[in-house]
């Protein structure tokens, strides 16, 4: 433990910017800009934690705000970038696995930034109206709209989920078996009519530039994808984004993540991240490398 406020904070206030910017290196940012805030204002602080979380939240809708249009830009469909699970989650129980999965943290990048904000502080962090108001500067009664109109949005695309980790794991293993035999029948049964397959390669590598959709094509497309994975890729199951996920190695580098949206019997949905620049946290932590034994978390 730490006597230091910002310290004793910091993992919270990281969780908070990555599940508003699904990126870890400008959540990291965010939190070290909210810090040189707290050294000139701290004096003048009752609530540190009301404070930082204020500046964050704050910062972070700025990053939104120029993120959507870098977004429209960018070469192919956007997913967040992966992390060992413990790094994306509060500290606090119990664990809001769900709420960090790639397909919910794509779905909320469909809401505006004060949509966003103000749905995951009140989902997330228990914020009340009041205290809603209070962070983004809006009235309670506009806070309420604001909430309602996100509420409404996640509702109806809210990703399907295994009732327990148990059904998960089966799926994917199930999952990756039908796969390195490499017959579409195989792959499809474990599909619905209406599945869709994204990859993020964000332009840094060779991968579909739009959402595949429908069995029998995202059945084609996930072979043709292993078929051109390269001759030493092996693959590992770890803990990503609150749920057993495949991450390919090709040597020691992390080449993929893949994560399925799932209720335990069908998959509705396949994403995968190829682009190297996200997966660099990542492999860092399931490797071992530099960055896992200095984790600022």
């Amino acid at each position: 433990m730490t006597d230091d406020p910002f310290q004793s904070q910091r993992r919270r206030l990281l969780a908070l910017a990555y599940r508003l910017l699904g990126a870890w290196a400008e959540a990291e940012d965010v939190v070290q800009d909210a810090h040189l805030v707290w050294l000139q204002q701290q004096a003048q602080v009752d609530s540190p934690r009301a404070f930082l979380e204020r500046v964050v939240t704050n910062r972070c809708l700025d990053v939104m705000k120029s993120a959507r249009a870098r977004r429209q830009e960018y070469v192919g469909p956007w997913l967040p970038e992966p992390l060992v699970t413990e790094r994306a989650l509060v500290t606090s129980e119990p664990a809001d696995l769900e709420a960090v999965s790639f397909a919910f943290l794509a779905l909320l990048e469909l809401l505006s930034p004060l949509e966003r904000a103000a749905f995951v502080l009140a989902e997330a962090f228990d914020y009340s109206h009041d205290e809603l108001a209070t962070a983004l500067g809006r009235e309670p009664s506009a806070v309420r709209q604001l909430l309602h109109r996100a509420r409404d949005h996640v509702a109806k695309g809210r990703p399907r989920f295994a009732a327990d980790r148990a059904a998960h794991e089966a799926m994917l293993a199930t999952f990756l078996e039908a796969v390195s035999k490499g017959e579409v029948a195989g792959v499809e049964r474990l599909l619905v009519d209406a599945v869709t397959a994204k990859t993020d390669g964000g332009g840094r590598v060779r991968a579909a530039v739009n959402v595949v959709t429908g069995a029998n094509r995202v059945a084609r497309f996930l072979l043709g994808l292993v078929a051109k994975q390269p001759a030493d890729v092996r693959y590992e199951l770890h803990d990503v984004n609150g749920w057993p996920s495949v991450v390919a190695f090709s040597g020691a580098a992390v080449w993929s993540v893949t994560q399925l949206e799932t209720d335990g019997a069908r998959v509705f949905s396949v994403s995968t991240v190829v682009n190297p620049d996200k997966l660099r946290a990542l492999g860092a932590h399931v490797t071992g490398g530099p960055e896992a034994s200095s984790s600022s978390t």
